[in-house]
């Protein structure tokens, strides 16, 4: 593999504290706005494995008071998509082309979203599968997503 990408070298260089997580956490939301909307707390990120903790509070709730389907969606394509780019060779670029969820239980605790995609191989353009689990505070699975991820040469 080549030197690590962008996103491995700020959070190495960032993670040393809790500020410096915080930190990180604003800038993956200054570059793809749509994930602020559930404030993720990085916890880990390293190449094959990334997990994040959302808060369960007002604004991502359902009518029901639990985790809306969709925030735990746009926690999975966060926690997944970086999973991929950090365990990519820069030579690659990756998009998702598809996302299969199953929502196994109410999610009425604040959740950990991880992603350790196991003996995966990321050196090749192709589709490969990213799994994601959502878990609650007792660390039941609520929510499970398989993203379909389309990796290919970067154009120079």
């Amino acid at each position: 593999m080549s030197k690590p990408n962008k996103n491995l070298q700020l959070w190495r260089r960032l993670n040393g504290n809790a500020a410096g997580r915080w930190l990180f956490g604003k800038l993956v939301g200054f570059a793809a706005p749509y994930f602020r909307t559930i404030k993720p707390k990085f916890l880990t990120l390293e190449p094959g494995h990334v997990e994040i903790q959302m808060r369960n509070r007002r604004a991502v709730q359902n009518h029901l008071q639990s985790v809306h389907a969709i925030a735990m969606c746009n926690a999975a394509e966060l926690v997944g998509g970086l999973c991929l780019d950090v365990s990519l060779d820069s030579r690659f670029r990756w998009i998702p082309v598809g996302m299969t969820v199953q929502y196994l239980k109410m999610a009425k605790t604040d959740l950990v979203a991880r992603c350790e995609p196991g003996s995966a191989q990321f050196d090749q353009p192709g589709d490969v599968v990213m799994p994601v689990g959502v878990f609650d505070t007792d660390g039941v699975e609520v929510f499970h997503a398989d993203i379909t991820m389309r990796v290919s040469q970067k154009r120079h």
